[in-house]
């Protein structure tokens, strides 16, 4: 076996400490580091953190391969839209491949056991390396010593003493390690993908219930301003000028742009068509704008390179609730 790792490095600390321990054994070491169009990281954190542990890094962008598993995932979802397993099976597929090109033989993750419910206790960890097919070449020196010997162990590549035994959910082993080892400046611990946020996973939900597959325009979408619907046409409220902006593009390729006339206020796109969708979008626009309340104002309706105005007063609270679209459990 090659005694090259490729480590998996999303930028967090855990990864982190996980490639500074296989560098500290002397192995040689590349990363590579996986995006997803639900990824909030930062991508010059990463380059920082590798440039610090001496580690060349490759970046792999998952794009509507990653949708059409989220949207059908084989081993199913967490508390909410995520694809823990799933996702991980596609990293190590992507990374295996990689590993072939680069002259790798096994990888490095930063994963602990017990941390995360879904896809970090043992038979998960078996079942994804399994169908990875990486089985046995997953060296995870977190948490090593609590599990089974990797062949990398049995053949001596790396030492199972210098491995340690964290597991569960606690982070101040990390943090005492992190301090022990000289890593400094490490990012929040807490993850940074979208499909675990319970208000994006609603936005996302529903869209697979009512639209099917997402792709990447659409995720840009769902990431942007206030959503709601009205039978099947989404309406989407931008909350300020970044979002406004992102409206307005994606208005040009498709769908009904308003803004109320006179007065400061958001950018709406209507993603469908029907006479009582585009009075209740209308109604939020003004809802949200500057304009005054109860009294009716003009609001500029542009589809394409035709526009016209129509009169809306703001929506009341009751009907605006009736159609946002809400998290799981909530009235």
């Amino acid at each position: 076996m090659e005694g090259k790792a490729l480590a998996l490095l999303s930028g967090g600390l855990d990864s982190t400490l996980a490639v500074k321990m296989v560098r500290d054994m002397g192995l040689e070491v590349e990363a590579v580091h996986f995006t997803t169009p639900f990824c909030q990281c930062d991508k010059c954190s990463v380059d920082t953190t590798a440039e610090r542990l001496d580690v060349k890094v490759h970046h792999v962008f998952l794009g509507e391969e990653f949708l059409a598993v989220v949207a059908d995932p084989p081993h199913g979802r967490g508390s909410q839209m995520n694809v823990c397993i799933d996702c991980r099976i596609l990293m190590l597929r992507k990374a295996k491949r990689l590993a072939e090109e680069i002259g790798a033989g096994f990888f490095v993750t930063g994963e602990v056991l017990g941390q995360r419910p879904m896809s970090q206790h043992g038979s998960a960890m078996r079942l994804i390396e399994r169908e990875a097919g990486v089985e046995s070449l997953v060296l995870r020196p977190l948490s090593g010593k609590l599990m089974k010997e990797t062949r990398m162990e049995d053949e001596g590549i790396v030492d199972r003493e210098k491995l340690l035994d964290i597991s569960g959910r606690r982070r101040l082993p990390q943090f005492e390690l992190a301090e022990k080892l000289g890593v400094y400046d490490y990012p929040c611990p807490s993850g940074g993908c979208l499909l675990t946020d319970p208000e994006f996973a609603a936005r996302l939900r529903d869209y697979l219930d009512n639209d099917g597959t997402p792709t990447i325009e659409t995720i840009l979408l769902l990431k942007a301003g206030r959503h709601f619907r009205v039978g099947s046409t989404r309406i989407v409220v931008g909350r300020n000028e970044v979002e406004n902006n992102i409206l307005e593009g994606l208005a040009r390729r498709g769908g009904t742009r308003m803004e109320v006339e006179g007065h400061n206020g958001p950018v709406t796109l209507v993603v469908g068509d029907g006479e009582d969708a585009i009075r209740k979008a209308a109604a939020l626009t003004v809802r949200y704008s500057d304009a005054p309340r109860g009294e009716p104002v003009w609001v500029v309706v542009a589809s394409g390179d035709q526009a016209t105005r129509i009169q809306a007063e703001a929506i009341d609270e009751g009907e605006l609730e009736s159609i946002r679209i809400q998290k799981k459990g909530k009235k």
